[in-house]
């Protein structure tokens, strides 16, 4: 299938972003990388009267250092974050996560906020920003807000992004703790995970887990090195697990119990 048809804009700047989507409000939508929206407008499921490129806004493409957050703009594709320099040394959780995004070929389009916007809870992206305690930055005509990633992401594939409002960037907390794992089951390298888990050693008995694909939206509890086994087993009790063509709930569940322990282990040895 096709898309039906519709109209294309390429603001220059922010400002006349914004003022489109004032003015379009929820019959817009902003293309960045269009991985996601063109298959969606492809298969009908969206159908924006006009797209708002803003690919070529300059400075949205920009990696920033503020010394305690990395500000990553708009434009800025996966493969772009994952070839910066400070990567590995500032946020070393999206080092392990970002080659589990998709494909080469697809993180040289798709970028950083707009997996984020598209808010999948099995994707790799808004499970870090939501494990790392992230934020999200929104520009509209009447100003700037900023969410947490609690707050943003509110349940599969939906935010609290108002009509009229361009994520203009998302902040990722500066972490350079080498204590970090990430891992994911999918059908194949590259295809959605059917359930994803991310670890953070946070202190010297205490670790972050980070889960994707077990609810509407990425989850995060603090957990005891070691009691993660029984807080894994509380998670299975407590989620309302969801099951699909990929995996059954039951299935998903088995995953969790069986990696959750291998990722944290990983992550131990890494802070070792």
């Amino acid at each position: 299938m096709k898309p039906r048809p519709f109209d294309y804009a390429r603001p220059d700047t922010v400002d006349e972003a914004v003022a489109l989507l004032a003015e379009h409000g929820d019959e817009a939508r902003v293309l960045a990388g269009g991985q996601s929206l063109m298959a969606m407008m492809n298969l009908r499921l969206a159908d924006p009267a006009l797209l708002i490129d803003i690919a070529r806004i300059a400075g949205l493409d920009a990696i920033r250092d503020r010394g305690d957050v990395i500000e990553v703009g708009a434009a800025v594709t996966q493969n772009k974050l994952l070839a910066w320099p400070g990567l590995n040394t500032k946020l070393p959780l999206l080092a392990a996560a970002l080659p589990f995004v998709g494909h080469f070929q697809t993180r040289n389009k798709g970028t950083v906020c707009g997996s984020i916007a598209h808010a999948d809870p099995s994707s790799e992206l808004p499970l870090s920003l939501a494990l790392l305690a992230g934020e999200v930055v929104l520009r509209s005509r009447r100003g700037e807000r900023v969410l947490t990633a609690k707050d943003f992401q509110r349940d599969m594939l939906t935010t609290a992004r108002a009509p009229d409002e361009l994520i203009s960037a998302v902040r990722f907390p500066v972490d350079g703790r080498r204590g970090v794992a990430f891992r994911e089951v999918a059908r194949r390298h590259g295809d959605f995970a059917i359930l994803a888990v991310a670890a953070v050693i946070d202190g010297q008995y205490s670790v972050r887990l980070g889960i994707g694909g077990m609810a509407g939206t990425p989850v995060v509890r603090k957990s005891a090195l070691a009691g993660v086994k029984d807080t894994v087993e509380t998670l299975v009790n407590e989620l309302d697990v969801p099951e699909d063509l990929h995996a059954s709930a039951e299935m998903r569940r088995d995953i969790l119990r069986n990696l959750a322990p291998i990722v944290v282990e990983e992550a131990r040895r890494c802070a070792a």
